[in-house]
This record gives C-alpha cells, sequence and structure tokens, in this order.
C-alpha cells in the first residue's frame, strides 16, 4: 500500500478519536452526572469547552507549526488529548473536568488543523478530494461510536472503564503518528517564513465562509431535525431514528463527493448540486406528506453530504506550501466563529417565534450564503490565477 494511503489511515484514525472524545461528554451524560454531582447546564458547558477554544486557538496552531514544524506541533497536541483526557477521568469536581476538557479540546482543535493541512501535504493534485473527503468522515464516525460504545461500557463496566477505553485510544493515536508519519518531500523542503501579503485573502476567506455557512445548515438536520419532526406529529423515536438515517446517508455521501470531484475534475459542479439540493430540501421536507419524509431525509443527506471534501480542499488550490499552516488555522477560525454562533441563533428565532420548524428555513438561507460564498471563491480565485 502507498505511504500516502498509510499515513491517511492514521490521520483519520486520530481524528475519530477526537470526536469520540469530544463526544464523550454527552454520550456519558448521565454518569458523569452522578459521578460530578453536577447538571445539565454543566454537562452542557463541558461539551461546548471543547471547540470554545478554536476560534483563537485555530490560527494560533496553524502559526505555531510554520517555526515549530507539523509533526511536533501534532505529537503536542496529541499529547495534551491524552493528558485531559486523564484530568477529566480522574476530575473530582467540576473544575477539574473543565481544565481537562479546556486542554483536551486545544489538542482536539489543533490537531483537527494541522492534519487537515498534512493531508493536503500527501494528496495535493493526486486524489486530494477524495483523501479529505474520507478524512473529514471520520468525525460522523467518531460520533457514532461515541454513542453507541462508550455509554455500554460505562453501564457494563462502569465509568472508569469508558474513561480508560478513551484514553487508550488516544494514546494509540498518538503512538501511531509518532511511529507512522513524515511529511512529504515537497513539505519539509520549504521555508517556514510567511509573508501576510502573499496569502490569497479573498478567496481563502470564501472559501472558510463557505464550509461554515455548509455545516451550520448541516447542524440545522443534526441539532433541531429530531425537534422538527417532532412537531410535525412523529413519535420521539421514529424522528430520532430519521435524523440518524441523514446522519448516515451524509456519512457515505462523503467520500462518494470526493471521489466524484477528483474523477470529474470539477468538484465546483459537486458542491453546486450539493449546496442547491441542501437549499431546495430543506423548506421542502417541511411541506411533503409524512410518509416520504425518511426517504426525503436519505436522499438529501447523501446529497448534502457530497460536498465537504472538494469544500475543504478548496484552500490547497490557492494557498503556497508554505503558508497551508497557518492558512488552514484562519480557514477553521472562521468555521469555529460560524459554527459557535448559528446553532444559537437559530435555537433564540426558533424560541422567539415559538415554531421549531423555522430552522429548517434558516438552513436554506444559510445553503443560499453558502453557494455565493462559493460564488466568490470562483471569483476570486480565477482573478487570482489571471494575475
Amino acid at each position: 500500500m502507498p505511504m500516502r494511503w498509510i499515513i491517511l489511515f492514521v490521520l483519520f484514525f486520530a481524528r475519530t478519536v477526537m470526536a469520540l472524545q469530544f463526544q464523550s461528554v454527552a454520550a456519558l451524560s448521565p454518569f458523569i452526572m452522578d459521578s460530578l454531582a453536577i447538571t445539565l447546564t454543566d454537562i452542557g458547558v463541558l461539551i461546548g469547552l471543547y471547540l470554545g477554544p478554536g476560534i483563537i486557538v485555530a490560527v494560533v496552531g496553524g502559526a505555531v507549526a510554520t517555526w515549530f514544524g507539523d509533526k511536533r506541533t501534532v505529537i503536542t497536541s496529541l499529547v495534551l488529548m491524552v493528558l485531559g483526557g486523564l484530568i477529566v477521568a480522574y476530575a473530582t469536581t467540576l473544575g477539574w473536568a473543565v481544565a481537562g476538557r479546556i486542554m483536551s479540546g486545544i489538542g482536539g482543535v489543533v490537531i483537527n488543523v494541522l492534519m487537515t493541512k498534512l493531508v493536503i501535504d500527501w494528496f495535493a493534485g493526486r486524489n486530494v478530494s477524495t483523501a479529505l473527503a474520507i478524512y473529514i468522515s471520520s468525525w460522523p464516525i467518531g460520533i457514532a461510536l461515541g454513542l453507541l460504545v462508550l455509554p455500554t461500557l460505562a453501564t457494563n463496566g462502569g465509568l472508569g472503564l469508558a474513561w480508560n477505553f478513551l484514553t487508550g485510544l488516544a494514546v494509540l493515536a498518538l503512538v501511531l503518528f509518532v511511529s507512522v508519519y513524515r511529511p512529504p518531500q515537497i513539505a519539509a523542503q520549504v521555508s517556514v517564513r510567511i509573508k501576510m501579503a502573499a496569502i490569497p485573502w479573498p478567496p481563502l476567506i470564501c472559501a472558510a465562509l463557505l464550509w461554515g455557512f455548509y455545516n451550520t445548515a448541516f447542524a440545522m438536520i443534526f441539532g433541531f431535525g429530531t425537534l422538527v419532526l417532532v412537531e410535525r406529529g412523529f413519535a420521539f423515536a421514529a424522528a430520532s431514528s430519521a435524523t440518524g438515517l441523514y446522519i448516515i446517508a451524509a456519512t457515505i455521501g462523503i467520500p462518494l463527493g470526493g471521489w466524484l470531484a477528483d474523477r470529474s475534475s470539477n468538484g465546483t459542479l459537486v458542491v453546486n448540486v450539493s449546496l442547491w439540493a441542501g437549499a431546495v430540501l430543506f423548506p421542502v421536507t417541511l411541506f411533503i406528506p409524512d410518509a416520504y419524509v425518511l426517504v426525503a431525509f436519505i436522499i438529501g443527506g447523501l446529497i448534502i453530504g457530497l460536498a465537504p471534501g472538494p469544500i475543504v480542499a478548496m484552500p490547497s488550490h490557492i494557498l503556497p506550501v508554505q503558508a497551508r499552516a497557518f492558512g488552514t488555522g484562519v480557514f477553521y477560525s472562521i468555521y469555529y466563529i460560524l459554527m459557535m454562533i448559528a446553532p444559537a441563533l437559530a435555537g433564540l428565532i426558533a424560541d422567539r417565534t415559538g415554531d421549531v420548524k423555522i430552522v429548517f428555513v434558516l438552513g436554506a438561507i444559510m445553503m443560499v450564503f453558502a453557494i455565493l460564498s462559493h460564488a466568490g471563491f470562483n471569483r476570486f480565485a480565477s482573478s487570482s490565477d489571471t494575475r
């Protein structure tokens, strides 16, 4: 097997562990509440703290990697994930759990940024959309595994068993990365000095806005989809299952979209089809008969799931090699800002209007913003090429 695919597996595994660690608090919330004598509000705080630092840490992590080195920065970040996870596992108070969650979250955010850059380094010009799509699919897979595996372990062997299992996976991810990863020759030879003026800011910002708006629209499904269907009259179990099938369909669509983008040499078409389908399907789902909702969720998840690979590949088309770490950090910082604001804003609007179904309309609007951001990227990227 070519080295780059082995490395992709290692990066995929590490990011899956990150997703598991992120989901662990939600998945184990009843056990954590009993163990630390805390409330649901405290659980919500612990969940948010994992990705909360991403707004700042993503850019800082990318900048640090330009002079400290990608591999050393990722290793340090994986160590933070291990140590932070251990602190949470052995925490006896909410304060210690908060400290551990912040520490592991900083490590997770940095590996999310830098490992994206590492995939681009190894696959730039050669199946980059496919590789990034496979890498990105590690997130929903890790979330699903967290919901399936961790509660079972805690139920059968106690909370400690679940934490030990998760810590063991984090240590394994660290060992695999240290043992296997090496930079490709082109990345190892470039200068680490960055000239801010050389970074193509307009297309980079448009690509980041595209990724952010796309994900905020997607969040309307897995964040509020069950509630929307319950309000339509579905039983809670059926509504939850439909939302779960949407996520599964999207997980299948992600690598398929990357493969189609690479094989067709036209990632723009794949992204356009996915975004326009989302803009149409979100409001349509509110009005179609109940008998067709599940089918619409599955088809919608599959088609909307086509976009992530070619979207995340966009920075690789415009960033000089020496600016990839910093540029990817900027890309993810804008994404984290939008992901922090949009779901809360959608919930607020739903509360004020008294109608949770409005979040699907907001999802369609976010898809329209994503379409406009995509058009802006194509325009600015084309202008940069011309110059």
